[in-house]
């Protein structure tokens, strides 16, 4: 997948390649990670492509905040896309569509050709992760699915540029599981292309869950955006001090809102508890750490702040029903 991004003398430069399609569509998996330089940013893109599927994903730092793109003549694919760090502003000038897509936010975007802007904060690194399902094998996926896909099948197939919703969604401790699954997969050959495409539907199915809950929940009363901003910063609070994480009433301090709107409010966006959530990442961190042979379990215990290896494994075993030393 290309995009052509123009510098402020309107020179472009191509970030991203083009799959053939011939090769994309070959039940074989093709890789390609490359690195780019230009005047206007830095970025490091890897691009995965298999069966219908191409996954890209990449890490983006900009020096120019508000850059030129444009995108034509790609594979006709419905994108999920999860914005990791940074986040940005798309502005569209073919369907005058403006999407806004913060870090740890996702969607569900349709959009066959791109020519408009993109804006960035040039103070932060940008990572982003997107799998994009050939159209016509997303519109079969979704065929005998929920009400929610049905309709946005239907209007992907009528040629609309659509998002499955209007308000983004926060990624859950599940998808970003599931992403570090694929961005860390080591296995080859046929096997990986295996693990790959049950991963993909496994993000596909995540989004589409979270969205028909949250369609389910429009009666209710919305959160202020206030609110909803001071819940998100109290969420990086937390896990920026996972180690050793502030009580309840000292968090709704830091973050500027009361203990009752902190603790019914992160569990309205994050389906969670705050010490629920807390916990279910340190394990899904911890899952991650044990892949590396060179940290014993004592280390990773101390390092997610555990008060003993037998606290961490009891919690470990009770998540995964397998204890620590099985696991690695």
């Amino acid at each position: 997948m290309a995009l052509n991004i123009y510098d402020n003398d309107n020179k472009y430069y191509v970030v991203g390649s083009k799959f053939d399609i011939s090769q994309f569509n070959q039940p074989m998996v093709t890789e390609k990670r490359e690195k780019y330089s230009f005047p206007f940013g830095d970025a490091e893109i890897v691009q995965i492509a298999f069966s219908g599927i191409f996954i890209v994903y990449g890490d983006v730092m900009v020096r120019q905040s508000r850059l030129r793109v444009k995108s034509f003549d790609e594979p006709d694919m419905v994108e999920l896309h999860f914005s990791l760090t940074g986040g940005g502003i798309m502005e569209n000038y073919l369907t005058n569509k403006r999407l806004d897509i913060k870090a740890n936010q996702h969607n569900i975007i349709y959009s066959p050709d791109f020519d408009g802007t993109a804006e960035f904060d040039t103070r932060n690194q940008h990572k982003f992760f997107e799998i994009n399902f050939e159209r016509s094998r997303f519109i079969d996926l979704t065929s005998e699915s929920s009400i929610l896909l049905k309709n946005f099948a239907e209007n992907i197939m009528n040629g609309r540029s659509v998002e499955i919703s209007s308000e983004n969604l926060p990624i859950t401790l599940a998808m970003h599981s599931c992403i570090n699954d694929i961005m860390n997969c080591h296995f080859t050959g046929g096997l990986k292309l295996l693990f790959l495409q049950s991963k993909c539907l496994e993000l596909l199915a995540l989004q589409a869950q979270a969205f028909e809950e949250a369609a389910k929940k429009t009666e209710r009363p919305a959160l202020k955006a206030y609110d909803k901003e001071r819940i998100y910063y109290a969420r990086e609070y937390l896990l920026a001090n996972a180690n050793h994480p502030p009580s309840l009433a000292e968090l709704a301090k830091i973050a500027g809102i009361n203990e009752f709107k902190l603790k019914h409010g992160f569990k309205e966006v994050f389906k969670n508890t705050v010490f629920g959530y807390l916990s279910d990442y340190k394990l899904m961190k911890a899952k991650e750490l044990l892949a590396d042979n060179s940290k014993d379990i004592k280390n990773i215990s101390d390092e997610l702040g555990y008060s003993s290896v037998q606290h961490f494994s009891t919690a470990f075993s009770k998540k995964f029903g397998v204890s620590p030393g099985k696991a690695r």
